[in-house]
């Protein structure tokens, strides 16, 4: 017997009822993005090597999935090559393309090749799949799409408030509630010069972003490899566990900060955006443990919690000011965010938050009795589409129960049988699949009874 098939590790199939609930996900954020001025855009699946190495830090430079050059992709590596086992050196001859990690370095890439093309600020979006060579887990894929929104060429902190307002019209449709939490690039380099650290911003925001997945403890350990000072360790802890509404944190940051002028700009910029978003439906909290371990973020930084869902986050993103410069084009600043559509699409289904609509494809069925009644039927067929029912009838002349049981597989609502005496009088038999009431009706009134 041969082998049942499988999909790799971190991959999922979507069968049709899980399409119709993921397509809702992504129309309700296109619909959003549209609504603030968002233009669509879409890049490659794969990318040159040389543009996503570097970009995501040291542990994302380990995730990227990187493809074998075409042909004989061994020519040129020597035995000694493949025994002493140099497996960078072997990957940059071997592989010259990978498989985008996120959205926003391709993003980078397409403005500076297309900038001539470009009115400033321009605000994309993107609704793409992204693959990560990372350990699947629950909520945590080899393969997942990202909804980006980014504003290039402004460096006017509007544009995140208007970003935070995104987040939370998209999550207010969804029905989910969240607490979006806020930090700036800006107060973790204050903090690390504070603590006599400056040199090791990276090592500590890479640390400290893994405080809700490892804990407190296995925070520090990290940062004890990463050479960080036990005195600077212990200095930092205060700042970890600071707690308090915004406005205290903000007090209190500004005082520890006193002697930043970096630190104090970040909080100036966290400031003025909590202060424009008084009247978010969402959860607000400044987050001196955000981090956004990745290297291009450099003023503020956003990451989305589901609160009634245990999930890691579902929406991130944040300023990065230099990005477009490692392509040549410096002094043009970014702000964007992401929704992680299959970690939401999880939220949804853990809370049953789908609209019934979204979770029924076919409205009618017409059950198909032979020749002459599929001839009657054909036209009110088209006739339903036009008025947007969706219908179908079956396709064979199969016995009634053999029908019905496809309908209720399906979760049809609604089934029309149409025989000698509703063809005489000119009209359909309609059936409730739900109540299992019956009614006579015209053609011309089936959608209005189905829309009641």
């Amino acid at each position: 017997m041969a082998q049942k098939p499988s999909i790799p590790k971190g991959t999922r199939d979507f069968g049709p009822q899980e399409m119709s609930r993921r397509n809702y996900i992504f129309n309700t954020i296109r619909e959003v993005y549209s609504l603030y001025g968002f233009e669509q855009i879409e890049t490659p699946a794969m990318e040159n090597l040389s543009t996503l190495m570097g970009k995501y830090g040291e542990e994302g430079d380990k995730l990227l999935f990187k493809i074998l050059n075409s042909g004989d992709f061994l020519r040129g590596i020597t035995t000694d090559d493949l025994a002493n086992g140099a497996t960078g050196h072997l990957a940059a001859q071997l592989c010259e393309k990978g498989l985008r990690y996120d959205l926003t370095v391709p993003f980078a890439r397409y403005v500076v090749q297309h900038r001539e093309e470009l009115a400033l600020p321009f605000r994309r979006y993107q609704i793409q799949p992204v693959w990560r060579a990372d350990r699947p887990q629950k909520g945590r894929y080899r393969e997942f799409y990202q909804c980006d929104a980014d504003v290039v060429g402004s460096d006017s902190l509007l544009c995140e408030v208007e970003l935070m307002q995104i987040i939370d019209t998209v999550f207010q449709h969804f029905g989910i509630r969240v607490c979006i939490k806020i930090n700036n690039r800006k107060i973790l380099s204050g903090i690390a010069e504070m603590i006599g650290e400056a040199d090791k911003i990276v090592d500590i925001t890479v640390a400290i972003d893994k405080l809700d997945k490892i804990g407190l403890d296995a925070v520090n350990e990290e940062l004890r490899e990463d050479g960080i000072s036990e005195e600077a360790i212990q200095k930092l802890q205060p700042i970890i566990n600071l707690s308090g509404s915004n406005a205290q944190k903000i007090q209190t940051m500004r005082e520890v900060l006193a002697g930043s002028e970096v630190g104090q700009k970040g909080i100036d910029e966290v400031e003025f955006v909590l202060s424009k978003l008084s009247t978010l439906h969402s959860e607000l909290e400044l987050d001196l443990t955000l981090a956004r371990g990745l290297n291009y973020y450099t003023g503020c930084i956003f990451e989305v919690k589901a609160l009634d869902v245990e999930i890691g986050s579902i929406t991130g993103g944040g300023r990065y000011d230099n990005l477009t410069g490692i392509f040549g084009m410096p002094g043009l600043s970014g702000v964007g965010i992401s929704f992680g559509a299959d970690r939401i699409y999880d939220v949804l289904n853990q809370l049953n938050l789908y609209p019934e609509a979204v979770t029924t494809a076919t409205q009618v069925l017409f059950i198909n009795f032979g020749e002459k009644e599929t001839d009657y039927s054909l036209p009110i067929l088209s006739a339903l589409r036009k008025q947007g029912i969706r219908c179908e009838i079956y396709p064979d002349a199969s016995k009634m129960k053999k029908q019905m049981q496809y309908a209720n597989q399906k979760g049809i609502p609604f089934v029309i049988m149409t025989g000698e005496t509703e063809m005489q009088a000119g009209k359909v038999m309609l059936k409730n699949m739900t109540s299992g009431e019956q009614q006579l009706v015209s053609p011309e009134d089936i959608a209005a009874s189905i829309n009641s």
